[in-house]
């Protein structure tokens, strides 16, 4: 017996819909507390740590599951819940020769580039907390920082960490998808 192909029928695809549904409103929820206390930041400061607030803010009580922990796991999901759900808009020929080149070329630059950052942003706390460690002192490591590119915009390092992971394993997923065999759309009609 071949394996199916999830079906808008199958009582599994409300499921994965669902769920993407939830993940959407926990990314965008994210996204306008992020915008709004990150622009009071900025207008009480004149400066902000990107992703910083964000990180050390804890949902739904204290010591639970930090902002950036939701937006890592919500993007990872609802992605999963979107090659379940809408594997049928890239299925059989409907993306094919030089538009998939090309996809395929974004998604192993996409991967890539998340990769570096990943590498970079993971190797810069672990420098910084080993140069606390050693001038006596342990830091925050939630309240480290890297400022860069824009000296004037720091990145919290545990947001941006968390944040190229997820992109690494996303865009990851995405290529391996792209270059696997593709499912064809007669056959989820067989059976």
């Amino acid at each position: 017996m071949k394996p199916r192909h999830l079906e808008k029928t199958d009582p599994g695809y409300k499921v994965y819909l669902y769920i993407f549904y939830i993940c959407g409103i926990i990314m965008t929820s994210s996204l306008v507390f992020g915008v709004y206390v990150t622009t009071i930041e900025w207008l009480e400061n004149g400066t902000y740590v990107m992703g910083e607030v964000i990180h050390n803010t804890t949902i739904p009580f204290e010591n639970f599951a930090r902002v950036t922990t939701w937006i890592f796991f919500s993007t990872i999901i609802g992605w999963y819940c979107v090659t379940r759900i809408g594997w049928r808009r890239t299925a059989g020929d409907k993306i094919v020769g030089t538009k998939m080149a090309l996809l395929q070329l974004m998604l192993l630059g996409f991967s890539i580039i998340s990769l570096y950052e990943v590498l970079y942003n993971f190797t810069v706390l672990n420098a910084q907390m080993t140069a606390g460690v050693i001038n006596g002192m342990v830091p925050d490591i939630d309240k480290l920082s890297v400022a860069y590119p824009d000296p004037d915009r720091p990145w919290n390092l545990v947001f941006a960490t968390k944040v190229f992971l997820a992109s690494f394993i996303i865009s990851s997923h995405a290529f391996y998808l792209s270059v696997k065999p593709r499912k064809n759309l007669d056959e989820s009609k067989i059976d």
